[in-house]
């Protein structure tokens, strides 16, 4: 058994991940922690992912949110190529009526990047038909609905309670929703925040479970 592990990082990097999900936003500041994180993550051989933004409102065209993605990819590609790395997959949370310009982004900039998200997510969806190799992502730390979808709001926050988690994920390909409701779900990477990662990277490597990016 093997399964990848992420983690949305902007600044200290965790010893045990194998993919790291970097932020190429353009608030201050962001193009040092960029350079940082790859070059932490280079270092370590973990791979690097764009985790891109864009704007939101009624009044942002399609076209700008390609660029925006664009603009983002490049970006984050010089940072790492810099660092001796290269950007691996795109992950990003968007609405469902601004999936399909992500993925056209995404498409303009390099078809061979695999898309990373949740599973029946319009992104995901959106990737598939466009001929992108998609990522399913499960967060262990995370409430889910009986529907399948992970819950806003409050992340768990007992480590032993999230490995345990993570382990059902991988092991029996399912999660518990709040009601009780086992869900299943097939999952190609784990996302979890930093303060949880060595717990759950312990949790997997006593369980026989090998830790390897999809990347």
């Amino acid at each position: 058994m093997r399964i990848d592990l992420n983690c949305d990082a902007e600044g200290r990097l965790p010893d045990v991940l194998t993919a790291a999900n970097v932020r190429c936003g353009c608030h201050a500041g962001a193009a040092r922690t960029m350079r940082e994180v790859c070059e932490a993550a280079v270092k370590r051989g973990v791979a690097i992912g764009a985790l891109v933004g864009y704007r939101h409102g009624a009044d942002v065209t399609e076209t700008e949110l390609v660029d925006d993605v664009l603009y983002q990819l490049g970006a984050l590609d010089a940072i790492a190529g810099s660092a001796g790395g290269e950007v691996r997959y795109v992950k990003a949370r968007v609405r469902d009526e601004h999936a399909a310009a992500v993925v056209d982004a995404i498409w303009q900039y390099d078809p061979q990047l695999p898309v990373l998200g949740p599973p029946g997510s319009a992104l995901l969806r959106h990737a598939a038909e466009n001929g992108l190799v998609t990522v399913v992502e499960a967060f262990p730390d995370r409430h889910y609905h009986p529907d399948g979808h992970p819950l806003p709001g409050a992340p768990l926050s007992n480590p032993d309670e999230i490995a345990s988690r993570c382990l059902r994920l991988v092991t029996r390909g399912e999660v518990v929703a709040v009601d009780g409701t086992v869900i299943p779900l097939r999952a190609d990477s784990l996302s979890v925040h930093g303060d949880n990662s060595t717990t759950v990277h312990r949790a997997l490597d006593a369980a026989g479970v090998e830790l390897r990016s999809f990347a």
